[in-house]
Order: C-alpha cells, then sequence, then structure tokens
C-alpha cells in the first residue's frame, strides 16, 4: 500500500471517529446554550437601535424589499431605495417617510451593471455620509424544465440579477460597512438550501448567494456582521408568478407559480420583514420565515434522497413527460382542495399585468 493509501485511510478513519466524538461532545452543549439564550436573554435584548443609521435596499421597489424599507422606516432608519424603476422607488420612498424614515434617498439603478452598482453605493454615502447596512434583495425568479428552455442564453440574466446583483453592491459597499462595524443582509430562499425541480437556475443562483455569503462571513468575522435570509413562500413577484420564461422573456406565468408553490400557505411579506430586521438587530445569521421551513434544512443535509424523491414526486408528472405541468402532483392537490382561496393571499391569486420590476 502505497504513502499516499496510508494516509487517506488514517484521515479516513480519524475524521469519521473524531468527528462523532466532537458532535456527540458539542451538540447538547450547544443546544442547552441556545435554549438558555432564547429563554433568558433574547426575549430583553434590545437589539441594535436603528435609529439615524443609514440602510441601502437593491431591489426596495416591490416585494420584499419594499417591505424591508418601510420596515426599517418604522424603526427610524434613514433608507436608500434602489431598483430600476424609478416611478415605483419614489411611491416606496414616500410610504416610507410617513411611516417614520427621517430621509429617503431613490437612486434608480440596474444592480447586475457594475457601474451602476458602485454609483449606488457611493450616492447613499455622498448623500448620508456614512453606511450601516446593506440589504441585498434584488433578484429574479424562473420556472421551467432545463430541457423546455429555448434560449438558453437569456438565462444569464437570472445568476446576473440574482448573485451579481447582490455581490456588485456587497463589494462597493464593504469598505463603508467596515468602518461603521455594520450589516450586510442578503435575500437567498430555501430552495437555495432544498433545491426543487422545474427551477434549477433560480435554484442554482440562490444556493451560490448562500455559499458566496458563508464564505464572506468567515473572512470578515467581527468587521461586518452578515445576515442570510432563506425564506418560504411569501407575497412577492414570484408568488405572483412573475419570471423569465423558458423563451427569455420575463412575464407571468400562473401556471408555473401553482406548481412549483402548490399546496404550500404564501405568508405576508409585511410578517416577514418584521421578523427580518428583528433578527437584523440582534445579529443572527440566518433568517428562514415561517419557521416549519426549517426542517428541510436538516433533511437536505440527513437524507437528500427524499428531497429528490419529493421533488419527482410533487413537480414532475407521474410519467415524467414535461407536459407543461397538467400532471404535476402539486397542482392537482391545489386544485382538489380550492388551496388557493385560503392558502394565497387576494393580492396573488390572479394577475392580469405584470408587477413591478425589482
Amino acid at each position: 500500500m502505497s504513502k499516499e493509501a496510508v494516509v487517506n485511510a488514517f484521515l479516513g478513519c480519524f475524521m469519521h471517529v473524531g468527528l462523532a466524538l466532537v458532535l456527540a461532545v458539542y451538540l447538547p452543549v450547544a443546544f442547552v446554550c441556545r435554549l438558555l439564550h432564547r429563554l433568558l436573554v433574547r426575549p430583553f435584548a434590545r437589539g441594535e437601535d436603528l435609529r439615524g443609521k443609514v440602510i441601502l435596499v437593491t431591489g426596495a421597489s416591490s416585494g420584499i424589499g419594499e417591505h424591508l424599507v418601510y420596515e426599517y422606516a418604522r424603526h427610524g432608519a434613514c433608507v436608500a431605495l434602489v431598483a430600476r424603476t424609478e416611478v415605483a422607488l419614489r411611491a416606496v420612498a414616500k410610504a416610507a417617510r410617513d411611516l417614520g424614515a427621517p430621509d429617503v434617498l431613490v437612486v434608480p439603478a440596474d444592480v447586475t451593471k457594475v457601474d451602476d452598482a458602485k454609483r449606488a453605493v457611493e450616492e447613499t454615502v455622498a448623500h448620508f455620509g456614512k453606511l450601516n447596512h446593506l440589504v441585498a434583495n434584488a433578484g429574479i425568479w424562473s420556472s421551467c424544465f432545463f430541457e423546455e428552455i429555448t434560449n438558453i442564453t437569456a438565462f444569464h440574466n437570472v445568476i446576473d440579477l440574482n448573485f451579481w446583483g447582490a455581490v456588485y453592491p456587497t463589494y462597493f459597499a464593504l469598505p463603508y460597512l467596515k468602518a461603521s462595524r455594520g450589516n450586510i443582509v442578503v435575500t437567498a430562499s430555501v430552495a437555495g438550501r432544498v433545491p426543487t425541480a422545474r427551477m434549477s437556475f433560480y435554484n442554482a443562483s440562490k444556493g451560490a448567494v448562500i455559499r458566496f455569503y458563508e464564505t464572506l462571513r468567515a473572512e470578515l468575522g467581527s468587521h461586518v456582521h452578515v445576515t442570510i435570509l432563506t425564506p418560504g413562500y411569501v407575497v412577492s413577484n414570484l408568488t405572483k408568478g412573475k419570471g423569465l420564461q423558458k423563451d427569455g422573456h420575463v412575464g407571468i406565468d400562473e401556471e408555473a407559480r401553482d406548481i412549483n408553490v402548490g399546496p404550500m400557505p404564501v405568508g405576508k411579506t409585511e410578517s416577514l420583514a418584521e421578523v427580518v430586521v428583528a433578527s437584523v438587530r440582534r445579529r443572527d445569521y440566518y433568517v428562514t420565515w415561517p419557521g416549519w421551513y426549517w426542517p428541510f434544512h436538516m433533511v437536505m443535509c440527513a437524507a437528500p434522497e427524499l428531497v429528490d424523491w419529493f421533488s419527482r414526486t410533487f413537480y414532475v408528472s407521474k410519467s415524467g413527460d414535461q407536459d407543461g405541468g397538467g400532471g404535476a402532483l402539486s397542482k392537482k392537490i391545489l386544485e382538489a382542495v380550492g388551496g388557493k382561496k385560503f392558502l394565497y393571499p387576494q393580492t396573488i391569486r390572479s394577475q392580469t399585468a405584470m408587477a413591478p420590476n425589482n
């Protein structure tokens, strides 16, 4: 046996046995510490005072970004709103001022363009003199079988907006965030942890976001805190059915939405925003809401074959044919129980016009 084989055999044994022993000691202690913190410390912790803090939010014109702006405004923060649609941003800005934001800056920009991302950060710092939080939220959804795509190059847009649209602003904001010992808040998705069929590019982009910001957290240490959002289904452009279609155009596809959301309840974005800002003030590492999505993380780690079975069973027709979704079990269940009436808020049950771009 070669030296390399001996070393690998030793490390294989050592890592399995050693890690099992470490976890046997660490996990019970960590569980008790977290439980005590949740019961005895967390209820009385005030968290970060956001009054006068400067928050830059991308994708601020609608959905999760819009409601995060409102929640920060309620806490007295100054906000810089970034998105492509200036008219929508100005409406959000007015609402933010009414809710208590001392000052609001509107910066029309496309964060997939490096120069726009740089300008958004620089205009924010020039206006306010500092930057405390960056909320990298801009994103786009896509839902179709990979083999159905007729314009593959258009799907660069999903990666560009969901991944680079977060990384570019982060790159230019980092020196200011380090100076203020601030916070990066990035919107990923449960789909980045638990991939489901029909959303290959969306899942991949959100998985990349999670891994990138986990790595960045390790690099930055205590200089800048990183909070990663992995929400489930809430009212947003995604649950309205807006996304990149297989032909490369952005549009509304309610059938695709009904398949991927299926009989899952769609939460209120206002509730998510309240939970997120409270968690950011406590400097939590992750925010998963609604909370019942948490077990999916563990299932993916311990039994990925169950996730694969669930994905095929619910989102692919029984025959495996790409039939446009008519045979998908998720949609059949939704229709059988009349789920839209009590699982989907009124605002997303039917869309006749496209929602604003982020």
